[in-house]
Parts: C-alpha cells; structure tokens; sequence
C-alpha cells in the first residue's frame, strides 16, 4: 500500500504520523493497528487531527474503530489535540497519567503553564484553543499496567524526569516502546550512514536528570528493537543510542552545575548546550555547517536552557534547606 508523504510504516502494525508541527519532520504521532482495531498515541496539536482522521482513511479503519488513545505526557506538543480528536473517535477512551489526566478534562491551567513559556501569539499559532475531553471517557494508567488492543499488549511504564505525568509504552508484538519526550530527541537531518544521533530534552518545568537516567535505563533494560520517539519516528540500534544519550545528559549536568547563578546563566546554558551538541554530533560524523546545526536545533537550545534553569533552581533551594 502506498503512504502519503506524512506516514511511514515504522514496524508490524504501527505508522508514524508526521503532525506538521513547526515543520516536517519534527513531531509524529504513532497509529497501531490491530486485527482492524486501533490505537493512537500522541496526538500533536489540534492542527494535527485532520491528518489522524486521514491516516485511518487511508488505512481503511473507521472511526468507530479507534479503542484508544493515550498521550504520553500533557505537553501540547504531544496532547493539545486530544480533545478536538476524541470528538471524532466516538468509542474511543483516553488513557492518561494520573498526574496528567485532570489537566485534559479542564485544561485551563495547562494552557496557562504553556502561555507562560510561549506567549499568546504562539499559542494561537502553534496550539489552538484547548478543547476539554469529557471526564467518563478519561482513564488513569498505573506502572506496570497492561493495556489491550484486540489482544496485542502494551505495556505501561512509569517514566519521569521529562515530565513527572510522563508514560511510556512497551510493544512487545513490534519489540518497540512508544517513549513519548523519556528517550530524548532524534531527527532525521542528523542522520549518518543510516545511522542516528539522539540527545536528551530538559525542556519546562519537570527536568530532573537522576529520573530521566533511570527511567532511560529501565526501557534499556527490555531490549527493545526500537524506538518510537514523537521527535521523531522510529530508530533502532537502542544500545547505541542509550550510551550516547547519558553521555550528553551527563554533560548537560556538569554544564548546569558548573555555571553561577547570575543574569548571563540562560544564555551560558544555550552556548553551552550548543557546544556539547555539536561535539557530539561532529564525533558521529554529522557534516552540516555550524550554523546550519544551529538552525535545526535553536527552539531545543531556547527550551533545553529554560528547562535546565528551573531545575538549578529547584536544586538550589533543596540544597539550601538540607543546609
């Protein structure tokens, strides 16, 4: 079956959907598909739906048809459009987090928290207004849970360190987790010989790195085939990418913590951060210009200093009360 351009078959059962966010190439969405039953996890923004709607049609699945849909955490680029698309999935139950879960039956304080970081223009542009799913539709998963989808297991696992709502998924049928923002950040410009660069995301308000190496470690500990990252698509050779993610999670902490607490500390954070990315992706043979890096990675750089500042902060005061 031909795809469109915006989906890749990824592995047995499941599509990658490219969302459109901020450009191609950059946020998916994942479709499995079962025996004709199906799944969505992620959702992108409310701009994404028309192409999940697509998707199924191209797939032949009607709407009636989806059993789920599951976020993996409530960050907008992952659930903002939860709402507008469980309107068109009549039978479809949302499975959240339960720390996340309130914020999509009213999401007026996630809109807020990401007002703040974005500004209003932004969120109108990037977002849409927040639409609210209906709390009896809204399901909590617990670690270690085990959801169906016309018998085919996915496997819920606890994640924080991105985020502290943050779920993770075990597909043991394709050998892949869904891992949402917990593996960090993948994206086919970085490319070489088929081979992939990753690097951890430490954006706003919940970056806690001991979490985020644990949480790494654990989905390692499956042995997964692959990985389904929302930015972006399917990666494989998780051994590989496991070390070189904790390598730089590494040097993101040594680079926090050996900076002052001073008005020059975000833009240090951003120069920093772009050093450490660019060793890196030159070791791996990446050989796009500096500025031509820089370009691709300027919003990660921009979020990744932010994020990085609130946990220094948190870090600090903790430090002080040991005290």
């Amino acid at each position: 079956m031909d795809l469109p351009s915006f989906m890749q078959r990824a592995a047995d059962g499941v599509y990658a959907i490219d969302t459109g966010f901020q450009r191609e190439g950059f946020d998916a969405a994942c479709l499995l598909v079962q025996d004709g039953r199906a799944a969505f996890v992620d959702a992108g923004t409310n701009f994404a739906v028309p192409r999940l709607l697509a998707a199924l049609d191209v797939l032949g699945i009607a709407r009636e048809a989806v059993e789920m849909v599951i976020p993996t955490h409530v960050h907008l680029d992952h659930a903002g459009g939860v709402g507008l698309l469980m309107q068109e999935l009549p039978a479809a139950t949302l499975w959240a987090h339960p720390r996340g879960a309130r914020h999509l039956i009213d999401p007026r304080v996630l809109w807020q928290g990401a007002l703040a970081v974005y500004g209003e223009e932004e969120m109108n542009r990037s977002y849409g207004r927040l639409v609210p799913v209906d709390a009896s539709r809204v399901r909590t998963t617990e670690d270690g849970m085990e959801l169906r989808l016309a018998g085919r297991v996915l496997r819920v696992l606890d994640t924080p360190g991105h985020a502290r709502h943050h779920h993770c998924l075990w597909d043991e049928t394709s050998g892949g987790v869904f891992t949402g923002d917990t593996f960090g950040l993948s994206y086919r410009e970085f490319d070489v010989a088929g081979k992939a660069w990753i690097f951890p995301t430490s954006t706003p308000v919940q970056f806690e790195p001991d979490a985020l190496k644990e949480s790494v470690l654990r989905i390692a500990a499956l042995h997964p085939q692959r990985l389904y990252l929302t930015h972006f698509a399917c990666v494989s050779d998780v051994p590989r990418l496991t070390a070189l993610f904790l390598s730089i999670l590494d040097a993101m902490v040594a680079l926090g913590r050996g900076l002052p607490d001073s008005p020059e500390r975000h833009e240090e954070l951003k120069a920093g951060l772009f050093e450490i990315y660019l060793a890196s992706l030159r070791q791996h043979g990446c050989a796009m210009t500096d500025s031509e890096i820089h370009s691709l990675l300027e919003m990660d750089l921009e979020l990744n200093a932010q994020g990085m500042g609130v946990w220094l902060e948190k870090e600090a005061k903790q430090n002080i009360s040991k005290n």
